[in-house]
């Protein structure tokens, strides 16, 4: 059966989804910056960016960006009211210090068990280090990562093994995806949901490993 893929609006929608109300939530580089522009209307959801902002409500409409006002991906974002920012050495104690309920990250590859590489491929030119990904994986009491399910070679970004450099070790909770949502746990991974029209079995097929059903 044919299937549809989420867009990254609807990915990042799904993600926000999951977000409890009162939440503190940082939004990593890249793709989960979107989860911003869809949490829902009466959720008191309090992002953080690791540059140093607290509070960011989603992207400025077009023609009314402020450069002076950025997330850690230097997009321009909006501050709700009561936000704040301040130097990144206090965002950095934030979130080594497990004031952070979930983070949502990008990534390379994520193991069954929940291992992140998400910051290298070992490729040239990669940047030279892990950075505030390796603090916000392991700080944040839950670790979220938010991807494409397979390459653009179709090779499954979600694997037995990592084998790029790790960003952390055990960490990853969810891993919400364009074709299926599944959590990491100790004994490998479990279902959540998936798109409409491919079976477990198909899943199953892409990834390359067994995933239980909830």
């Amino acid at each position: 059966m044919q299937y549809r893929k989420r867009t990254k609006d609807q990915l990042a929608a799904r993600v926000a989804r999951d977000i409890p109300d009162g939440a503190y939530v940082n939004l990593g580089i890249g793709m989960p910056t979107a989860v911003a522009n869809h949490i829902g209307e009466g959720c008191e959801v309090i992002l953080h960016s690791e540059n140093g902002v607290l509070g960011m409500g989603p992207a400025p409409p077009a023609g009314e960006e402020d450069y002076d006002l950025i997330n850690a991906g230097k997009q321009p974002v909006t501050l709700l009211a009561g936000g704040a920012y301040f130097h990144h050495a206090d965002s950095f104690a934030m979130m080594r210090d497990g004031h952070l309920d979930i983070c949502v990250l990008g990534a390379f590859q994520v193991s069954a068990t929940g291992d992140l590489a998400n910051w290298s491929t070992g490729e040239a030119g990669d940047i030279p280090a892990v950075g505030g990904a390796m603090d916000l994986a392991i700080g944040a009491r839950q670790t979220w990562v938010m991807m494409d399910l397979l390459t653009r070679q179709g090779q499954s970004k979600v694997v037995a093994r990592c084998s790029y450099p790790l960003t952390g070790i055990g960490c990853v909770k969810r891993i919400y995806t364009d074709l299926a949502t599944l959590e990491c746990t100790t004994q490998g991974l479990r279902l959540i949901d998936r798109i409409e029209g491919l079976s477990l079995a198909e899943l199953e097929g892409l990834v390359g490993l067994p995933i239980a059903q909830p």
